[in-house]
């Protein structure tokens, strides 16, 4: 079993439009989803839509966050990754799964998603958020993505993930805009082919288990590669017991009471991390006394 830390590693072929990351997540990936019991299948796309989600963050100069969605009608029903990160420092995730009765272990992601779309949303701390919705279009995620990119973004990615339930891992190479030059666009899309080539003879084996600098040696050898500095990746879930009473407090008053003198109390679970929070009669009567405080108070200026 690996024991290395969970990084994503940028790279860029030198004096080319092409550029890569790679990712590795096994303490990320558990920490995620080892208190959620997710069929092995579903358990195995989560893993791969997390190395998806580190690696296309990577590719933005953006603080905030990147959230990826599959929805579907079929017996899957959700699937997300939130993705936080600040340019060149920890990358923070968080997912979680919803599914439909009937669901096994061997059945993968794609018997069970009935017209479904593929949706990825940029949050930043600062400026507009923007959200693009696709059909899904593919029989793996890889696919999806690759298509999702291309349709969306007009940039051609290649993208490789894999995960055995323990552990995932991604690589994506992409070729950022051409030049106006002719002849430096045949080079770039010869290069584009090769490098994109080279890093298709990776092997599931290689993505999960190779350190990431003996990954690129071993695909790139004969490539002038430059490395800059690794990220770490991260398990993180952003509730608290603040966050659950906003949310509980948009329930309105009447919503409360009537839950309270159904059950005597409140309960809600986290989807991502499972922390369990409990508001009795005395911590609903708080909520409700606070409400009306932010509703009358006056504005000081």
């Amino acid at each position: 079993m690996k024991t290395h830390q969970d990084t994503l590693q940028r790279f860029l072929f030198e004096n080319t439009p092409v550029r890569g990351n790679l990712v590795n997540l096994t303490q990320t990936l558990q920490q995620a989803l080892n208190k959620q019991h997710l069929p092995t299948g579903l358990r195995k796309a989560l893993g791969e839509l997390m190395a998806a989600s580190a690696l296309l963050a990577a590719t933005l100069k953006m603080d905030g966050s990147l959230v990826m969605q599959i929805q579907s009608k079929g017996a899957l029903k959700l699937l997300v990754v939130e993705c936080n990160s600040d340019v060149g420092s920890t990358i923070k995730m968080r997912a979680t799964a919803k599914w439909g009765d009937g669901v096994t272990d061997n059945q993968n992601l794609f018997e069970l998603i009935e017209q479904g779309q593929f949706m990825i949303t940029l949050d930043p701390k600062d400026g507009q958020a923007y959200q693009g919705i696709v059909p899904i279009e593919g029989d793996s995620i890889s696919a999806v993505l690759e298509n999702y990119m291309m349709r969306s973004e007009q940039i051609d990615t290649k993208i490789w993930l894999s995960c055995d339930g323990e552990s995932a891992a991604g690589m994506l190479i992409q070729k950022l805009p051409e030049t106006m030059n002719q002849e430096t666009q045949i080079h770039d899309e010869d290069i584009w082919n090769r490098v994109g080539y080279l890093a298709g003879t990776v092997t599931d084996e290689e993505l999960l288990n190779l350190p990431t600098e003996t990954l690129i040696t071993r695909l790139f050898h004969e490539e002038d590669v430059r490395l800059f500095e690794s990220s770490i990746t991260q398990f993180f879930c952003s509730c608290t017991r603040e966050s659950v009473s906003n949310m509980l407090r948009m329930l309105g008053d009447e919503e409360i009471n009537s839950i309270i003198e159904e059950q005597g109390k409140i309960e809600v679970n986290c989807d991502f991390c499972n922390a369990h929070y409990a508001f009795d009669k005395i911590d609903a009567a708080q909520l409700l006394v606070t409400e009306a405080a932010v509703i009358t108070s006056p504005k000081i200026h």
